[in-house]
């Protein structure tokens, strides 16, 4: 198994600012999905610049690496003829560059590259540097699906703190983070549907459900990817980030139970259904 020095999550947050924290919740529809972020700060008007530069961030991952939408990278990429170079942005730079390590990592188990096409994830070369850039070198249809709301949800919680919070949540439909001193009590549902209660602080928690009735449409590519008909219908996953979180359950769903613990172990995460 590749070093798990691979599967890693976004950098460190800066330290919380000390005093007294006003405390603000707001809801919007984004990553097709209702999304709360919750922001403490000093102020009103702080923590509603925070929610603010929150939400854009949002917007700014889902407007790069949705896979079809109209001037979206992921749908240049993956539009683009074989070889073509096509530029990107850092968002989708480390977004593909984790699904790379994590595939390596998982011995091909993460992939998401959907079975429509002849490409694997294998086949695409990603070029860093002061413009980066990818390459594929075989017709590729890449759906990031949960791992690119974990990276959005990630980089809400950034926006936040780099706002001046002190500590807040961002929830994205099955992507929860928490940071700072806060402690939010879940009920998170069991595989056998059960309810059990979860205190989430300063981590990341995602779920999985291949039984929901509206799955969304790219998870039906991890669970197909190369025949796997997967041992598992549910999981539930705590990490230190959403991306992370996020791309474990699929590992979860579709490895073997001893590869699944092994992958959990290597990132730091532990199974939480």
């Amino acid at each position: 198994m590749p070093n798990p020095a691979t599967c890693r999550g976004p950098a460190a947050l800066p330290a919380p600012p000390p005093g007294a924290q006003v405390r603000l919740r707001r809801m919007r529809v984004a990553l097709g999905t209702a999304v709360v972020i919750e922001a403490h700060a000093a102020s009103s008007a702080q923590a509603e610049a925070a929610l603010g530069a929150a939400f854009a961030a949002l917007a700014e991952v889902e407007r790069c690496l949705h896979p079809r939408a109209d001037g979206s990278e992921l749908a240049r990429l993956n539009a683009a003829r074989p070889g073509t170079v096509v530029a990107v942005g850092r968002a989708t730079l480390e977004v593909l560059r984790f699904a790379q390590e994590l595939h390596a990592l998982s011995a091909g188990v993460f992939d998401p590259c959907l079975p429509t096409r002849a490409g694997r994830l294998t086949d695409l070369q990603l070029l860093g540097g002061a413009q980066p850039r990818a390459v594929a070198h075989a017709p590729l249809e890449i759906d990031c699906g949960g791992i690119a709301k974990g990276y959005a949800v990630d980089a809400a919680v950034t926006a936040l703190a780099l706002g001046g919070c002190s500590a807040g949540l961002v929830n994205a439909g099955g992507d929860l983070r928490v940071f700072g001193k806060l402690s939010e009590r879940l009920w998170l549902r069991g595989a056998s549907g059960t309810l059990q209660p979860l205190e989430l602080r300063d981590a990341a928690v995602a779920v999985s459900d291949r039984d929901a009735p509206h799955p969304p449409a790219g998870h039906r590519g991890y669970y197909v990817r190369a025949g796997r008909a997967g041992v598992r219908r549910y999981a539930a996953v705590r990490a230190r980030d959403a991306m992370t979180a996020d791309a474990l359950t699929k590992c979860v769903l579709l490895a073997a139970p001893a590869r699944a613990r092994a992958l959990l172990a290597a990132c730091g995460a532990e199974p939480l259904a």
